[in-house]
């Protein structure tokens, strides 16, 4: 992995690009506004033009809940780089390795923007643990805790 110092706030697509291996369609994280105390809150824009809500559903677009917790874990991942002062390189990355106690009490549609927080509760052994929340107008709109996994592919 690739030294670095913390990034420069708000990080947007093209340094979110350095930190996550996806790639349009799968990335889901559009912009990070802060970072501090092993947190990190970060956005996705939900538009209509997401290929997902296309299906999801056609007379009333929703985003599918499965996506909103791999946004989740996508801004864990970054988290993840940040507190270990590294970047992704070939053959090691944070992968995502689970979600707990994971609850939905919002509708996302489009033209909501999905606030992601993260905070790092527990780290052991390339296992990292975060208390994750979901947002659109301060309404909490999913909650999980996701486990990260350092790994060497």
């Amino acid at each position: 992995m690739t030294e670095l110092k913390t990034p420069e706030l708000p990080m947007h697509i093209q340094q979110i690009r350095e930190y996550l291996p996806h790639r349009y369609p799968f990335l889901l994280v559009d912009r990070v506004t802060n970072i501090a105390d092993n947190q990190i809150v970060g956005y996705k824009n939900v538009s209509m033009n997401e290929e997902f809500l296309q299906g999801h559903f056609p007379e009333y677009p929703i985003m599918p809940g499965v996506l909103i917790i791999e946004a989740l874990a996508q801004i864990s991942g970054i988290l993840s780089f940040v507190m270990n002062g590294v970047k992704p390189e070939p053959g090691s990355l944070f992968l995502f390795a689970g979600a707990e106690k994971v609850r939905f009490k919002k509708q996302v549609v489009p033209g909501d923007q999905l606030e992601l927080k993260s905070e790092l509760v527990m780290q052991k052994r390339g296992i990292y643990k975060y208390s994750c929340t979901a947002s659109v107008d301060g309404i909490v709109a999913t909650t999980a805790e996701i486990i990260i996994s350092h790994q060497k592919v």
